[in-house]
C-alpha cells in the first residue's frame, strides 16, 4: 500500500508546447487557438486539408509562418523555455538548426542545385557545433549513414540534381540532425517520393523516435500516419478539431472533418477491379518505340535511365506507368513531350516524327500534347495573373491579353471548377488545390489531343487530391482525350487507367490492364511496388 502523504511521481515536462496559439495576416485569422503538447520521444501528427493551418502552425516554432504575420500566444516553449513570438532572425538564430530542425517536402528546392550535397550538412555543422573542418567532414559522412544512404562519400561528391528524390530526402534528413536538435519537424516528407522509399523513409523516422527524438509530423497520408505517429491532431480551418492517440482515431473517429479525411483515402479502388474493354482506336496516337537515354553522373559515369522502352497511347485511353524512384519515369515523359531527346529509338505523334525531329517540325504539333506537372507553382510565371497564364495558353504564347479573351478564361475556369473571379489573382495567392486545377485548365486550354500528367496529385491533401482525380477522369472521358499518367501511387493509378506500365532500373518490365497487373503482377518489381503499397494502406 502507498503512502498517501508522499508526492507523487512529476510527469516529464513536455518537450514543445503551444496554448491558445493565434497567427494572423492581416484581417484574415489563419490558426485561431491551437494548443498542442509533445513529449520526448513522441511523434504528434498534425493533418487536415490544405489550407487547415498545419504547416503555418508548425513553422511557427520556428520563426517561419510568412511576411506579416502577427503570432500571438499564451505559452509556445522549448524545453521549457518561451520561444520568441517577434520574428526577428537574430532572436532564432540559436534555435533553427540548433535546436530545432525541419525537413522540407521539396527537397529539389531546398538543397542548392550548384553545391555539392556534403555543404549542406556542413554548413549545419560549421553554424551549430564546434568541430574543426575535418571533424566536420567526418561527421557529414556519418549523418549520411545514419539518413540510411548507402556509399556516403560517393553521395557526399553529387549534386542534389545527381540524386534520386528519396536520396535527396534523406540528405535533408541528414542536414537536420546535424545539430542534433530537441524537436524535429517534418513537413509533408514522404510525399513526392514513390511509396517503396516512403515505406524506407517511415522506418528511419520511426528509428530515429526510437533513438528519443521528438517529432511533429506534418502529412496528408493517413497510411504514414498510422505507422509512425503516437497521437494525431486534426485541422480544420485553423482550429484543431480533435485529438486522439492514433489507434482509436481510425477506430473511433468523433469529429465530421476526421471521417471525411479517412473516406478520402484512394483505397477502395483496389479491392474492387474489374476488367477495362479494350480501347477501339484506328492506330495510336502517341508511340514511343525502343527509347533509351544515358547521362553522365558523378566523375563522368554512365547512369542509363532508359532503356529501350516502348508503349502506345490511343484516343480515349489512359496509360499508368508506375515505378519506383530513379526507375525512368520522369526521363520517360521528357522524351515523350520532346523535351528530352533520345539517344536511341523513336517517338511519332500524331501520324508523325515527334522526337528525335527539329522544334520547327513539331511546333504545330505543340497544343496538342496537354501537360499538367507535379509542382503546378514553379510552372508557372509569378508575374502574371491567372488570366494572363491563361490566355498565354489560348493564344499558343501569342498574347497575355485578358480583356479580349475574357469569356475564354471563364469557361476554362469554370471547366475545372474554378471561379471567374480568380482571374486577376497570382498562382502565389491560390491554394494548392487551385493551383492544380490551374495547371489542368493550362494543359487543356489549346484544346490537346493528348494529355501528359506527371505526379499531378501527389502533393495535395487526400480531401483535395480524390476532387482532382475525379476531375481528371471526367474531362478525359468528356474530351476523349488520350492520358499518359504517372505516379507513384497505385492506388491513384487503379482509378484513372486503363492499363498500366511498370518500371524498373529504366526498363518497362511489365505492361498490363489494370485488373490483370494488381490481381497477378508477373514481374518481381511489380510485386514488390504492390507489396509496398499494401504496408502503406490505412487499415
Amino acid at each position: 500500500m502507498s503512502d498517501a502523504s508522499s508526492p507523487e511521481p512529476r510527469r516529464e515536462a513536455p518537450t514543445v508546447r503551444a496554448e491558445e496559439l493565434h497567427i494572423s495576416f492581416g484581417d484574415f485569422e489563419a490558426v485561431r487557438g491551437v494548443s498542442f503538447d509533445v513529449r520526448r520521444g513522441e511523434c504528434l501528427a498534425l493533418v487536415g486539408e490544405s489550407g487547415s493551418g498545419k504547416s503555418v502552425t508548425a513553422r511557427a516554432l520556428l520563426g517561419l509562418s510568412g511576411d506579416g504575420a502577427r503570432v500571438e500566444a499564451r505559452t509556445l516553449s522549448l524545453g521549457g523555455v518561451d520561444l520568441p513570438l517577434a520574428s526577428r532572425d537574430g532572436d532564432w538564430r540559436s534555435i533553427r538548426g540548433a535546436r530545432i530542425g525541419l525537413v522540407h517536402q521539396d527537397a529539389l528546392v531546398a538543397l542548392d542545385p550548384l553545391r555539392p550535397v556534403w555543404r549542406e550538412v556542413d554548413d549545419a555543422l560549421r553554424l551549430h557545433t564546434d568541430l574543426g573542418r575535418e571533424a566536420r567532414r567526418s561527421r557529414v559522412l556519418e549523418l549520411l549513414g545514419r539518413a540510411g544512404l548507402e556509399d556516403p562519400t560517393s553521395i557526399a561528391r553529387r549534386r542534389s540534381g545527381q540524386l534520386s528524390g528519396g536520396q535527396r530526402q534523406r540528405v535533408l534528413i541528414a542536414a537536420a540532425l546535424a545539430g542534433e536538435p530537441e524537436l524535429l519537424i517534418a513537413d509533408e516528407p514522404t510525399s513526392s517520393v514513390d511509396q517503396a522509399v516512403q515505406a524506407q523513409l517511415i522506418e528511419l523516422f520511426a528509428a530515429l523516435k526510437a533513438d528519443g527524438m521528438t517529432m511533429l509530423f506534418i502529412t496528408h497520408d493517413l497510411g504514414v500516419v498510422q505507422r509512425l505517429a503516437d497521437r494525431v491532431a486534426v485541422m480544420s480551418e485553423g482550429l484543431i478539431v480533435e485529438t486522439a492517440p492514433t489507434a482509436r482515431l481510425f477506430t473511433a473517429p468523433e469529429h465530421r472533418v476526421t471521417r471525411q479525411l479517412l473516406a478520402a483515402q484512394p483505397k477502395a479502388a483496389l479491392d474492387s477491379l474489374t476488367a477495362t474493354p479494350a480501347v477501339d482506336a484506328p492506330g495510336p496516337l502517341l508511340e514511343v518505340r525502343g527509347v533509351s537515354k544515358t547521362f553522365r553522373g558523378a566523375g563522368g559515369a554512365p547512369i542509363q535511365a532508359v532503356r529501350e522502352a516502348s508503349f502506345t497511347l490511343s484516343r480515349g485511353e489512359t496509360l499508368g506507368i508506375v515505378g519506383s524512384s530513379g526507375s525512368g519515369k520522369s526521363t520517360l515523359a521528357r522524351i515523350a513531350l520532346g523535351l528530352e531527346r533520345p539517344d536511341a529509338g523513336t517517338v511519332s505523334f500524331l501520324g508523325g516524327a515527334w522526337s528525335p525531329a527539329p522544334e520547327r517540325l513539331r511546333r504545330a504539333r505543340r497544343t496538342k500534347l496537354g501537360y499538367v506537372p507535379q509542382d503546378a507553382l514553379s510552372s508557372f510565371d509569378p508575374r502574371r495573373t491567372v488570366g494572363e497564364i491563361l490566355a498565354d495558353a489560348l493564344t499558343a504564347g501569342r498574347s497575355t491579353s485578358v480583356r479580349t479573351r475574357r469569356d475564354a478564361i471563364d469557361a476554362a475556369l469554370e471547366r475545372v471548377g474554378l471561379d471567374g473571379s480568380i482571374a486577376g489573382l497570382r498562382p502565389l495567392h491560390l491554394s494548392g488545390g487551385q493551383r492544380q486545377r490551374l495547371a489542368i485548365a493550362r494543359a487543356l486550354a489549346p484544346e490537346p489531343e493528348v494529355l501528359l500528367c506527371d505526379e499531378p496529385v501527389s502533393s495535395l491533401d487526400v480531401t483535395v487530391q480524390a476532387q482532382v482525380l475525379a476531375l481528371l477522369a471526367r474531362l478525359v472521358d468528356e474530351l476523349g482525350l488520350a492520358c499518359l499518367f504517372i505516379s507513384h501511387d497505385l492506388a491513384v493509378v487503379a482509378q484513372l487507367a486503363d492499363r498500366v506500365a511498370v518500371m524498373s532500373d529504366g526498363e518497362i518490365v511489365e505492361t498490363a490492364s489494370v485488373s490483370e497487373l494488381f490481381s497477378t503482377p508477373k514481374h518481381p518489381a511489380s510485386r514488390a511496388l504492390l507489396d509496398a503499397h499494401k504496408s502503406l494502406e490505412v487499415r
